[in-house]
């Protein structure tokens, strides 16, 4: 049986204030396969973001380890998370993220721009990424001309160009009416099926949720519950 892809191994996430210790996440373990699709549910103030974040190098845990295939990401110091990042964590946000002024071909050729790439390689990439979530007719279309749907279709080409170990989702589909974040998950669903690849999100929506393969829920920085049986049905059609 091949290791998992994301090994979250006893962390422990905490702040200080004053003489206070804030616990976020307590001895919290998790392993991801890859090829999954996982969401993370929780009230707010659970941990799920935080989590989140940990596993795609964006914080540190105060105590634990944190794998991502053969990187131990909990132990990298800044600089080393930043190259990190850019080449195995694809990001979706709620809110998009994009640059305004760019198109969204150049909104997605931002994250190649960091790699040794040559210009036609990055285009290729690119119209290729775009080409996968429906937006080859959108190529020179700034945001502002675009629907908040396929705004968050260009969010997605752009998590996917570098094509990454790895796709976070915070809330995708939080911003999007019910139509346009039906579209945006079934868009995630090929993503997994189709490409294999692995995506952890953090919703708070439980329709969205059912639409991955495996549901984890946190309460008060603890795992509570790991929908296992869920997974094994392949989540929802």
């Amino acid at each position: 049986m091949s290791r998992p892809i994301v090994r979250v191994q006893h962390v422990h996430k905490y702040f200080t204030r004053g003489s206070e210790q804030i616990d976020v996440l307590m001895d919290l373990s998790l392993d991801v396969e890859e090829g999954d699709f996982v969401s993370l549910m929780g009230p707010s103030g659970s941990g799920k973001t935080t989590l989140l974040n940990l596993i795609a190098g964006l914080d540190t845990p105060s105590e634990g380890e944190i794998w991502v295939g053969d990187d131990l990401v909990s132990s990298m110091t800044e600089e080393e998370l930043a190259r990190w990042r850019t080449r195995n964590i694809g990001f979706i946000f709620q809110f998009y993220h994009l640059l305004p002024v760019l198109t969204a071909y150049e909104n997605v050729e931002m994250p190649l721009l960091l790699l040794p790439l040559s210009a036609s390689a990055r285009r290729r990439q690119v119209l290729t990424a775009l080409e996968l979530v429906g937006l080859s007719d959108r190529l020179w279309h700034r945001p502002g001309q675009l629907s908040g749907g396929q705004q968050q279709r260009v969010g997605i080409a752009r998590a996917i160009v570098t094509d990454p170990t790895l796709i976070v989702a915070d809330e995708p589909t939080g911003d999007l009416d019910a139509k346009s974040a039906d579209e945006i998950l079934r868009l995630l669903n090929e993503l997994q099926r189709s490409l294999r690849k692995t995506i952890i999100m953090v919703t708070h929506d439980p329709h969205a949720a059912e639409r991955s393969r495996r549901i984890v829920r946190l309460e008060k920085g603890r795992l509570v519950e790991d929908d296992a049986a869920f997974a094994s049905l392949g989540g929802a059609s």
